[in-house]
């Protein structure tokens, strides 16, 4: 678990960065609200990203889509990468006003970041991006 928090790390900064991401939630980042509170109790961030992207929906899949190292799946925590779309996965049945209280938008994609070196999930991510 400490290798792949440590990965989830390196890619939450990385995307932190990146002008197509509007956000990113992951409790390892000092712009995490609860930042502090989470480094008090736990070793790392974890390992899931929460990812929303500046552009619809379509961009999000074609993004999706072009991910070669990470795979689409709608369960998440593994050994492997995996990276999914709440809004129609794991969250499609929930009324849109209670995906939108949640959080949960049509731009938004949870990355469950695994094994795999960080410096391959972030030339995939970027690869994706562009």
């Amino acid at each position: 678990m400490g290798s792949a928090s440590a990965n989830a790390q390196a890619v939450a900064e990385f995307l932190e960065s990146r002008v197509e991401i509007k956000s990113v939630r992951f409790p390892g980042l000092k712009s995490h609200p609860d930042h502090a509170l989470a480094m008090k109790q736990m070793s790392g961030g974890g390992t899931t990203v929460g990812i929303e992207f500046v552009g619809d929906q379509s961009q999000v899949f074609a993004f999706m889509n072009k991910l070669k190292v990470v795979d689409i799946s709608n369960n998440l925590g593994d050994s492997k990468s995996l990276i999914t779309h709440p809004a129609s996965s794991t969250h499609r049945r929930l009324a849109p006003e209670v995906q939108v209280q949640m959080g949960i938008t049509p731009s938004v994609l949870r990355l469950s970041v695994g094994l795999e070196h960080s410096s391959d999930l972030i030339k995939d991510l970027t690869q994706a991006l562009s």
